[in-house]
């Protein structure tokens, strides 16, 4: 069964891609794109039920199904669905009529390689994924062709690639460790890594372990190494930019916990789990300072995605059944919650003509429903019930409560009600201040196409309901999660 749902799972994107540009219909692009990343939502949810009953191999081991990998497929599937809907609302508006097929190849392109990575057993290969997903959102990032996107997919490209070369290089040492333990050749799988780790010498595990943290928080945006992310977020068009935030970020912090699974049984692994904690707090701290000074609406939600994953790192980084839990029910609604914030940010930035959030006022009076989506998703993104945001951060507190990293979790609090303030502050002004005097508004009045609310409604009922109700059965998943990473991969 797991076979057949993984093989429908990658024939959906790759039929879009063909289907984009064999045909080069604009129409037939789109609703191919959408077809294609409904189906995949559709596939991955009894593919996490699956995996409950156990880790499945394909292809001499090359493709592995676990709980985790299938977790952020289905995380990376409801963003795609969701992204994929609106772009089809908001991409019309961007009169690129002979060009839409191209974007459409590249987004299922670019969705097609997060998925594989989720499903590479094989280290090496698991980079190799990682490393196709910047080369295709690359373009996507710099697709619109102006100055500033242009700049934007450069400076995307050339800092990522410098910390995927460092993971890279991280990997390499991974092995050559390795291989004093298990022989000059063997399967470079997870598993492979998790069992001679104990047994590496531990400074050289060290070593490597940092310089995979490092790579791979590159394109999980984690600061210092966060730079490319502002930027490529602000510049893409908002459905890619909602699957810059929503998904890619979620991939490349699958590599990040799948190593610090690797060290688990090693004697370097409360040094793995501080340093993973010391780049979460220092995430949430630069982004919670920068939105509060922040401009551009969507560079706003860009240091947002690097809050969001700072806070993830902070679960990961305190470990235990709670900062799992926390942590990956956190990826899950930051997803859909990142997905909304970006579609109300487009709809804003189309109908104002401007990123300037001082350019943007009364909102509801413009969008009277979509814009109380943006705000509702607004008070969601900021951590505050009854939303589902809010439940996942106070998860992952118990954890940092209950472990050594009390310092970590007094500067979580403390910067949590920065960014609340700050946050808000900004969505205050664009919805009930007045427009300076010296500037004139001409809000343009978009026609009203059911792709630009429908996606938002989509991705904001479920965080008011996973806000309001942690199903049972999530529970058993994330347990199940963090058996595999402290011992249960193979």
């Amino acid at each position: 069964m797991a076979q057949q749902l993984l093989l429908i799972l990658f024939v959906a994107p790759l039929t879009a891609v063909a289907l984009s540009l064999g045909l080069r219909h604009s129409r037939i692009a789109e609703y191919a794109t959408v077809a294609a990343s409904i189906t995949d939502l559709v596939v991955s949810v009894p593919l996490v039920m699956q995996t409950m009953h156990g880790t499945v191999f394909f292809w001499h081991r090359y493709i592995e199904i676990d709980t985790l990998g299938a977790w952020v497929i289905l995380c990376i599937s409801i963003v795609y669905a969701l992204s994929s809907m609106y772009a089809v609302g908001y991409m019309r508006l961007l009169d690129e009529e002979k060009r839409l097929p191209l974007f459409y190849a590249l987004f299922s392109g670019f969705a097609f390689t997060m998925l594989a990575a989720c499903v590479m057993n094989n280290v090496g290969v698991f980079w190799i994924a990682i490393e196709l997903t910047t080369l295709i959102s690359t373009f996507l990032v710099g697709f619109e062709r102006e100055a500033e996107s242009t700049e934007a997919a450069w400076k995307y490209i050339i800092v990522v690639s410098g910390g995927i070369s460092l993971a890279l290089l991280g990997t390499v040492l991974f092995y050559w460790g390795g291989s004093f333990v298990l022989g000059q050749r063997y399967a470079m799988t997870w598993g492979a890594l998790h069992r001679s780790a104990p047994e590496v010498y531990q400074p050289l595990l060290l070593i490597s372990f940092l310089l995979v943290l490092v790579g791979y928080g590159t394109k999980a945006g984690l600061a210092p190494m966060h730079t490319w992310l502002p930027d490529a977020h602000s510049e893409s068009p908002a459905p890619v930019s909602a699957m810059l935030s929503g998904a890619l970020l979620n991939a490349s912090m699958l590599g990040i916990a799948r190593f610090l699974g690797v060290v688990s049984g090693a004697s370097i692994n409360r040094f793995a789990h501080t340093a993973v904690v010391a780049f979460g707090i220092f995430s949430f701290v630069i982004a919670a300072l920068f939105i509060v000074r922040q401009t551009g609406i969507k560079r706003l939600m860009a240091y947002s995605s690097v809050e969001h994953i700072g806070v993830q790192a902070l679960g990961l980084g305190f470990g235990g059944v709670f900062g799992v839990a926390g942590t990956f029910y956190h990826m899950l609604n930051h997803s859909m919650n990142k997905s909304l914030m970006f579609f109300g940010a487009g709809n804003a930035m189309r109908a104002y003509g401007t990123k300037e959030i001082s350019g943007i006022r009364h909102v509801l009076k413009t969008f009277p429903v979509s814009g109380t989506l943006w705000l509702l998703g607004a008070v969601g993104i900021a951590g505050a019930p009854p939303f589902a945001l809010f439940l996942s951060e106070f998860t992952i507190l118990r954890a940092g409560i209950a472990g050594p990293y009390r310092w970590a979790v007094v500067l979580f609090v403390v910067f949590l009600v920065v960014v609340f303030i700050g946050f808000l502050a900004h969505f205050r002004a664009m919805y009930f201040d007045e427009a300076p005097e010296q500037q004139a508004q001409q809000v343009r009045q978009l026609p009203w196409v059911i792709w630009r609310t429908l996606p938002m409604w989509l991705a904001f009922l479920p965080l008011l309901v996973l806000g309001l109700w942690w199903p049972h059965g999530l529970w058993d998943v994330f347990l199940k999660i963090s058996l595999e990473m402290t011992g249960g991969v193979q």
